[in-house]
């Protein structure tokens, strides 16, 4: 079996086996493998003209579509860098990132003022559907790179509100692809989701767990996405994969009735944290589908961790806070729970590393507090400062909290999300699994806002049927103690979501602070 190190090599090997197998469905569109290939080198020879020879680093902006999907394997066939651009992004910040990335060209979908490519500080081609010349002569062979290569680099928020690049090595998904492939028995026949947008790294594992395996990558239009589960029904999935807050939107247009989704066999989320409400009502949907919770920062290459969930609701784990857990991490990678010390414990901030661990940030600047190196003769770390190498022996700084429990991982929130109200150290993920257990609730989060004084207090936000503040306050009354008693509860008709689908807690709190203010 040929060893396949890079992107590219991973969808040329099911171009050669499986050619004339369906690899993309996007409506009316039907690539096969071979189909798409040929696209894919007619934009690569486009390129290389527009270029004026092979590029080093290549923006991306268009949506889900034959041209972007072509676009990005053309990018990868030439052995550059991808970069994914958003066209809903305002100018400004695929500007930014344009910069950032020091890219060489643009491919757009459209050039028009809409997606803001004309002001874009690079040259821009815009993707067309030109087939490769017929002789083949122009088409360029690929470019192979290796495993240290940048395969893509995704640009993350920052906290300065700078755009912050994170560069993935090839041999970082390859590592990925070499387990999740197996694991979920990809191949001919099984048919993927791709609800993610190109900017969100979840994307990754769509693309290429399908196309690395002869699968059918399905793509939805934003239509579909308005009726997700009818979606998934009518294009007969095999493999769904999204966030937890479509599980959510999927309730509350109540649309996940039980065995409404007879044909999957395996459903995945990632993203942000898994409620066993959510878990229950999906698994209700999906009967004989498999249920698993991933977990993964973009820096540890997708996802990192697993947890599979009995097919018996009543073998279920049920942790404090309501989640469902992150389960253990892949083969190949170590991890740490250290306290605020920097020791080791039981509960405390996750820390990876491995060979899907990100070589450092594109800006080298970023690397500072993000590394360490564990001492573990003294059980002390040393946070990187910045201005020296990463190596394999560095561990990353995922700033979340976990705990163990029964040998598996449990999420507790970021680390920021454990906060100190009056003296008292608060979950905040405690609370809300106790509100989303109250009639009428069928969505809760609760956040921290400061008063005037600067003084932290809790407000709660619930979504539903019909949520009853009073009666919610009242009953979270007798079941926690009153430091822990929010506020005020505000109703919401929904949650906010930021562009990947996850719920935009700082928007939620500075909606809430300005209601208060």
């Amino acid at each position: 079996m040929t060893v396949k190190q890079t992107l590219y090599e991973w969808f040329a090997a099911s171009v050669a086996e499986h050619p004339d197998h369906v690899a993309l469905e996007i409506g009316a569109d039907r690539l096969t493998y071979r189909e798409l290939h040929d696209a894919a080198a007619g934009t690569a020879a486009r390129l290389v003209t527009a270029a004026g020879g092979a590029p080093r680093r290549v923006g991306l902006l268009a949506e889900r579509s034959v041209l972007a999907y072509a676009g990005y394997l053309a990018v990868q066939l030439l052995g550059a860098t991808v970069v994914p651009l958003n066209p809903a992004f305002p100018a400004a910040r695929n500007a930014a990132i344009v910069t950032a990335g020091d890219l060489d060209l643009v491919l757009a979908e459209t050039t028009g003022p809409e997606t803001g490519a004309l002001a874009l500080p690079a040259p821009v081609m815009p993707l067309t559907r030109t087939p490769p010349a017929a002789d083949g002569n122009d088409v360029p062979a690929h470019r192979p790179t290796g495993p240290d290569g940048i395969a893509y680099v995704l640009f993350t928020s920052g906290s300065t509100g700078t755009p912050k690049g994170v560069p993935i090595r090839h041999g970082n998904v390859s590592a990925y692809l070499s387990h999740v492939i197996p694991r979920y028995e990809l191949g001919p026949g099984s048919r993927m989701s791709q609800t993610f947008d190109l900017t969100f790294d979840l994307s990754v594992f769509d693309m290429f767990a399908a196309w690395g395996s002869g699968a059918t990558l399905v793509v939805p239009t934003r239509r579909d996405l308005m009726a997700p589960v009818r979606w998934a029904a009518e294009a007969e999935l095999t493999h769904w994969f999204s966030v937890p807050s479509l599980v959510s939107f999927a309730r509350r247009m109540r649309a996940l009735r039980p065995g409404s989704l007879p044909a999957l066999r395996w459903s995945l989320f990632c993203g942000e944290p898994l409620t066993l409400q959510q878990a229950e009502a999906w698994a209700a949907a999906a009967p004989e589908s498999t249920l698993e919770n991933l977990y993964g920062p973009t820096e540890l290459t997708i996802s990192c961790a697993e947890f599979r969930l009995p097919r018996d609701v009543a073998e279920w784990p049920r942790p404090a806070n309501g989640t469902v857990p992150i389960g253990t991490l892949y083969p190949g990678l170590s991890h740490l729970l250290l306290d605020t010390e920097g020791r080791p414990a039981d509960d405390g901030e996750l820390v990876v590393r491995g060979p899907q661990r990100f070589p450092g940030y594109l800006d080298p600047r970023n690397n500072a507090d993000r590394f360490l190196l564990h001492d573990g003769a003294t059980g002390t770390s040393v946070p990187h400062a910045g201005d020296a190498p990463i190596t394999a022996d560095h561990w990353y700084r995922t700033g979340d909290r976990a705990a163990r429990r029964d040998g598996q991982l449990i999420h507790l929130g970021r680390m920021d999300q454990q906060v100190k109200v009056r003296g008292y150290r608060i979950e905040l993920g405690e609370i809300e699994a106790v509100l989303r257990e109250r009639p009428g609730v069928r969505d809760a989060i609760v956040v921290a806002v400061p008063d005037a004084l600067g003084d932290l207090y809790l407000e709660a936000i619930c979504t539903g049927p019909d949520p009853q503040p009073e009666q919610i306050l009242s009953d979270l009354r007798s079941r926690m103690p009153e430091y822990m008693i929010p506020r005020s509860v505000t109703v919401f008709d929904e949650l906010p979501l930021n562009v990947n689908g996850k719920i935009d807690r700082k928007t939620v709190a500075a909606m809430i602070a300005g209601r208060h203010g």
